[in-house]
């Protein structure tokens, strides 16, 4: 009977030191800057909307037409889900984009994730917007991506009855279907792609979401300085410097704005979205890992850090929104044709 009382105590005095510790680290983790997505609906609501385009299910609805329809390109044959796959991270898995007329990025520029993007305060690589509607404009009229100029765009959304009945559904009998109009509500579905996972319930104070192999690298994550560019709630999304010159990552001639600044990556779902870096030049997570800590550290990462690091990485893989591929209306006869030039 005191041999089994000593084993229980041990046990018990084992188990308060892992949650001392557990405690201790989630502490870490807020000082340094890591923050979750909220728990309530409410809550993420506030996060992510736009006052100026309050989010309606009409509009998600409508917007997440638009993001599949690949009439919103010149060619027919693009859309906004064939660069940014909601069924793959929201990625295309290769290096550089490849857009109209099978046309690589000339600056060899890898498409971030849209899961997630609502919570950057910079889009596009170079930062040079901060709003998630502008970067809805930009890919659409790109010659590299989906080359549609906007009247084109407008031309061919208002040729379908069924488009401008949603519109009227979503924004009033009055109003005027414009190409910002359009744009703007991809943004609104797109800012209901939001994926919590374990970390951010280990965040809420749930010290049990996490294994100990993850918290092992969520602490080496923390203390080896990954979490100064990498924080928030997105867990990046701002401009940092980066010296792009380093080991082959400035293929295709980007590297940032004037000042070295580049927009620091999401890594919420970073196990999805290989291949890594504004150039998709590296395939592995482990890799890239090594390479920040040459980089951007100044210190060389061991590969059982670097594994550590990557394992505390995946448990930010997080639930994603169910999105079902919608039926998009029919076209007629005013709509303007498919242009391969």
């Amino acid at each position: 009977m005191k041999t089994f009382s000593v084993v229980v105590s041990g046990l018990l005095l084992t188990g308060s030191f892992a949650m001392a510790n557990d405690a201790a680290l989630l502490k870490k983790a807020q000082d340094n800057g890591l923050k979750a997505i909220p728990q309530s609906k409410l809550e993420v609501l506030k996060l992510v909307d736009n006052a100026k385009n309050p989010i309606t299910d009409c509009k998600v609805e409508l917007g997440k037409k638009l993001y599949f329809d690949p009439r919103l390109s010149k060619s027919n044959l693009i859309s906004c889900n064939t660069c940014h796959n909601l069924a793959m991270g929201g990625v295309d898995a290769v290096g550089a984009a490849v857009g109209h007329k099978w046309t690589p990025n000339p600056a060899h520029l890898n498409s971030p994730t849209v899961y997630n993007s609502v919570l950057n305060k910079a889009q596009f690589w170079d930062g040079r917007d901060p709003h998630l509607e502008a970067q809805a404009q930009g890919p659409v009229q790109a010659g590299p991506e989906m080359a549609a100029p906007k009247d084109l765009v407008v031309a061919r959304v208002t040729s379908m009855p069924e488009y401008v009945a949603e519109f009227k559904k979503a924004y009033g009998p009055n109003v005027k279907i414009t190409f910002e109009l359009i744009t703007d509500t991809i943004a609104v579905f797109e800012r209901t792609l939001i994926t919590p996972s374990r970390f951010d319930a280990f965040m809420h104070g749930n010290l049990d979401a996490l294994t100990k192999e993850e918290k092992e690298g969520m602490t080496l994550f923390i203390d080896k300085g990954c979490a100064a560019c990498h924080n928030d709630i997105g867990l990046g999304g701002t401009m940092q410097p980066f010296d792009a010159s380093k080991y082959n990552l400035n293929v295709g001639g980007f590297t940032g704005t004037k000042d070295g600044m580049i927009k620091t990556p999401t890594l919420r779902n970073i196990q999805e979205t290989a291949p890594y870096f504004h150039n998709g030049n590296v395939w592995t997570l482990k890799e890239a890992v090594k390479l920040m800590g040459d980089i951007q550290l100044g210190m060389k990462i061991s590969d059982k850090d670097a594994d550590k690091i990557v394992t505390f990485l995946n448990s930010l893989t997080g639930k994603k929104p169910e999105i079902t591929y919608p039926v998009l209306p029919i076209a007629t006869d005013k709509t303007p044709k498919p242009d391969m030039n």
